[in-house]
């Protein structure tokens, strides 16, 4: 690298995208946010065309015209899990031209970037949904399919918030063991039974999305004490520990000094019961490993990808990583 040259880096969610416009001395020049372009969501075509109106915007917000010579796009989006899927998003967003050379791949790769500088490396996201990937000194890469319960998974925000509704559904009407859940789910509607609470979701009285908040109920019922609370925590911390093993294991990494990222809302919370369990789990299988619950936003961790790829220096990387600290995205 001769001189100074712009980058963008993208993290595109499920709830939200971010794209920040920087170069590589680690100034950050523009950063703005939009809605999630997840292109299982969206489609390929329209979560392009969303995160091309993002890199516009991001462009205007760096006062820069949209022919600036930009030398990396690094973007990275969740529902991109398949070889082919990463194929298909790569080739679109390629023919985009907003950048001389790209790489795409699944934003839980910028979750990892973003918490360690380590090659040896596994992340978790556990947030609505779960995911994990690995990765080697050598290039090698473990993922899984990532597709829900088709595909083997079990967790993330959603699901805990759906089965701290049914496990209160079956604790009040006596179908399954008593659980402090069913007076702690009718309470957070502000119902007096759970029974209302049913019929309100399904009668269009409460708004459905309201649902999903029940995974932080779920851990305070858990966290008071509650067994049956308990038990759906600790299948959390087991499948998600379960991840962090298995991807360890396929590429060799057991006995070596790897670290494991850690994010997503449901990780980032610290629910000790949940967190605790993990780390005693992942240390049983790799005594060496170094576990942390990262706070940088994923994006930061496309924007250090795209420095590595560029030959930046380390102090370029840790003036981006302080300036995405403190900045504060342009909302559109």
């Amino acid at each position: 690298m001769n001189s100074t040259e712009l980058f963008l880096a993208v993290d595109g969610g499920n709830s939200k995208t971010d794209v920040v416009l920087a170069d590589t001395d680690g100034r950050v020049h523009g950063f703005v946010r939009g809605p999630g372009s997840s292109p299982q969501t969206l489609g390929v075509d329209a979560a392009v065309k969303l995160v091309d109106g993002l890199v516009s915007a991001a462009l205007r917000a760096a006062e820069m015209p949209p022919t600036v010579p930009v030398a990396r796009a690094e973007v990275y989006l969740s529902g991109v899990d398949l070889p082919i899927e990463v194929d298909v998003a790569a080739a679109a967003i390629a023919a985009t031209g907003w950048a001389e050379s790209y790489r795409v791949d699944n934003d839980t790769f910028a979750l990892m970037r973003a918490g360690t500088d380590s090659p040896d490396a596994v992340a978790v996201v556990c947030g609505a949904g779960i995911n994990c990937v690995g990765r080697a000194a050598d290039g090698r890469t473990a993922r899984f399919p990532a597709l829900g319960m088709i595909a083997g998974d079990w967790g993330g925000g959603q699901h805990l918030a759906s089965l701290a509704m049914w496990h209160a559904a079956r604790g009040e009407d006596g179908r399954g063991p008593a659980t402090a859940l069913a007076g702690a789910v009718a309470a957070h509607f502000g119902r007096g039974t759970v029974l209302e609470v049913i019929a309100g979701v399904h009668l269009g009285e409460l708004p459905s999305a309201r649902l999903d908040s029940l995974s932080e109920v779920l851990f305070a019922v858990a966290a008071a004490g509650d067994g049956v609370a308990r038990r759906v925590v600790a299948r959390q911390a087991s499948e998600i520990t379960a991840m962090v093993t298995v991807a360890a294991d396929r590429l060799g990494l057991r006995d070596l000094p790897y670290e494991v990222v850690l994010g997503g809302g449901v990780l980032r919370a610290g629910h000790a019961l949940l967190n605790d369990a993990v780390y005693e789990g992942v240390k049983a299988h790799s005594s060496a490993v170094r576990l942390a619950v990262v706070a940088a936003p994923p994006v930061v961790g496309a924007g250090l990808f795209a420095l590595d790829a560029l030959g930046a220096t380390s102090a370029a990387a840790a003036g981006l990583r302080a300036a995405l600290a403190t900045a504060r995205p342009q909302l559109t």
